[in-house]
């Protein structure tokens, strides 16, 4: 399961039982540092939700009570993803939250599933530490036209990722973002480049990878 391989497991996280108090919960935010951490029921098996100190502070700033219960101030009960969830899924319920309850296969607070976990995921799956170059190339999204893509990079060099941007169903054009394999020459850009016009797909972004460069054109 890719989730499970992902997922900061509880016995690594601070977490805060749902009987402490706002302030009890704040000390051990200020200790840490964090900005929330997960609110489980004293069995430590459930999620409740989540604690902010920003929404503890804001409380406290109106006069609120910090000896009442923690759940007092409960956000993002709900989001929540199981385990065995297609990982797509994760895209839309994470969003602007800075991590995701995960829960296993009976419902138990398994762990989270951090933005920084998903993003680093996301850039080694891209090999852009070591690729070579990123080609974006644009096509209409018909059928076969990815594979005709892949089949002409693949005569000179061997892809090291691949990603497809505006795959809306009414999108007019698609970028397709190839990466590269290390050590690609300027002769076989070239070649790539060229076959691929050739065959109306427009390359129109080149990124140099190990230079962090977007290039205006090809090296001659």
């Amino acid at each position: 399961m890719l989730i499970k391989s992902l997922v900061m497991k509880k016995r690594f996280l601070t977490t805060v039982k749902e009987s402490v108090t706002l302030q009890q919960a704040l000390d051990i935010l200020e200790e840490t540092g964090f900005r929330c951490v997960p609110i489980l029921d004293e069995t430590g098996t459930i999620f409740r939700g989540n604690i902010y100190k920003m929404h503890i502070y804001r409380h406290k700033s109106r006069g609120g009570d910090l000896n009442l219960p923690v759940t007092y101030l409960l956000k993002n009960a709900t989001k929540t993803i199981p385990i065995n969830a297609p990982f797509f899924k994760v895209f839309f319920n994470i969003k602007d939250l800075p991590y995701i309850a995960v829960l296993d296969e009976n419902s138990h607070f398994y762990g989270i599933l951090t933005h920084t976990k998903l993003l680093n995921m996301l850039s080694e799956a891209w090999n852009v530490h070591t690729g070579s170059y990123v080609l974006t190339v644009i096509s209409s999204g018909q059928k076969g036209e990815l594979a005709e893509m892949s089949n002409i990079i693949s005569k000179e060099v061997s892809i090291a990722g691949c990603l497809t941007l505006d795959a809306r169903k009414n999108a007019l054009v698609r970028r397709n973002l190839f990466t590269l394999q290390p050590n690609v020459t300027t002769e076989q850009l070239q070649l790539i480049v060229k076959e691929l016009e050739q065959n109306n797909y427009r390359v129109s972004e080149i990124d140099d990878l190990q230079k962090q460069t977007i290039l205006d054109q090809i090296p001659e």
